[in-house]
C-alpha cells in the first residue's frame, strides 16, 4: 500500500499498531513480573502503565504532526515529522538489538517497518513543496497529450 502524500493515514496506522502492540507488551510484561517476582508486581505495573501512556502521547503526537502536515501541505512540518520519525527508527532499532521477548521483537520490527514508510511519503510531501503530488507517469502524459489523427 503506497499511498502518495497521506502522512495523516500512515500515522494512525502507526498509532493505532503500536497502541495495539503495546497493550500486548505491557501485559506481558505485568504477568511475567507478577508471576515470578512478587514484591516487584504492584511498582512494574505502576511503570508499565505510565511508559504506555507516554508512548500513546508520543505517537498521538505523531499522528497530529502527520495529519497537519498532509492537510497542509507543509514542507516544515514533513521535514519534522522525517527528523522524528528517524528518532523513532533509532529507538526501535536499539529495541530490537536487546528484546526480551518475542513480542517485543515483533512490536521493534513493525515499529520499523511503519516508521520507514512515514518517512516515505513525508519525504514524498516535503519535495512536492506544497504542490500535488502525482506520479511520474501521469506527469508525463499531462506534458504531452496524444496526438489525435
Amino acid at each position: 500500500m503506497f499511498l502518495q502524500y497521506r502522512t495523516g493515514l500512515a500515522t494512525l496506522v502507526q498509532f493505532i499498531s503500536l497502541c495495539l502492540l503495546g497493550i500486548l507488551n505491557t501485559a506481558d510484561s505485568v504477568i511475567s513480573t507478577c508471576t515470578s517476582h512478587h514484591s516487584t508486581c504492584i511498582s512494574n505495573l505502576l511503570v508499565s502503565v505510565i511508559f504506555y501512556l507516554l508512548m500513546a502521547a508520543w505517537f498521538g503526537g505523531l499522528w497530529v504532526i502527520g495529519y497537519s502536515a498532509q492537510e497542509r501541505r507543509s514542507r516544515r512540518l514533513a521535514l519534522l515529522l522525517i527528523g522524528l520519525e528517524l528518532l523513532v527508527l533509532l529507538v526501535a532499532a536499539f529495541n530490537a538489538q536487546h528484546h526480551a521477548n518475542f513480542i517485543n521483537l515483533l512490536t521493534s520490527a513493525i515499529d520499523s517497518l511503519l516508521a520507514i514508510w512515514v518517512i516515505l511519503l513525508a519525504w514524498r510531501l516535503s519535495r512536492s513543496k506544497g504542490g500535488r503530488i502525482v506520479s511520474s507517469q501521469q506527469a508525463r502524459q499531462r506534458r504531452h497529450p496524444p496526438t489525435s489523427l
